[in-house]
């Protein structure tokens, strides 16, 4: 492969990794074409974009990006599949899904909500991390409690005050 084209594969993956935001490192090594089938299937499913790329020409994006992804460069050995989302934990669950019926994809490590996860027993909190659109809905929750509880408070003491002037006007 010639110079000029390894520059535009690397622009190419930071690009796409600046644009999407979270992405995971997989071994996908060993899934025949029918399985590896089914996975990009289910990442499509799923709107994650799946690519193959040469471990070099990953760690040569990851280093052209802001940022500090140094602790992601062991985990670029052997095969290396990165499968790139919006949101953090959805790539997380799909393996962890996908991983009932297949070995694999393995994690090898990941980058999701500003924040390096290097190993695979880093799948289950990656699949339990919450989106930032949870989050957000989750504080919304949180501030709206209160608010339903006073306005169901004086919705109750209203009925109350015009059952006493009810009461009241009935003895005159």
């Amino acid at each position: 492969m010639k110079r000029e084209e390894k520059q535009q594969i690397i622009e190419s993956l930071k690009e796409e990794i600046q644009k999407y935001g979270h992405f995971y490192i997989t071994d996908t090594s060993g899934l025949n074409a029918a399985d590896t089938f089914l996975l990009r299937k289910e990442c499509f499913k799923k709107d994650i974009k799946m690519i193959v790329v040469k471990n070099t020409l990953m760690q040569k994006a990851l280093e052209s990006i802001e940022g500090d992804y140094t602790e992601l460069f062991a985990t670029l050995k052997g095969s290396s599949s990165i499968l790139l989302c919006e949101v953090g934990n959805v790539p997380g669950k799909m393996i962890k899904n996908f991983r009932k019926k297949f070995p694999k994809p393995l994690l090898k490590g990941a980058y999701v909500e500003q924040s390096v996860y290097v190993g695979e027993n880093q799948l289950d909190a990656l699949a339990n991390i919450k989106s930032r659109d949870e989050l957000i809905g989750d504080v919304i929750a949180l501030l709206q409690s209160p608010m339903q509880r006073v306005l169901g408070s004086l919705q109750s003491g209203g009925h109350i005050i015009a059952g006493v002037v009810k009461t009241l006007q009935e003895r005159e």
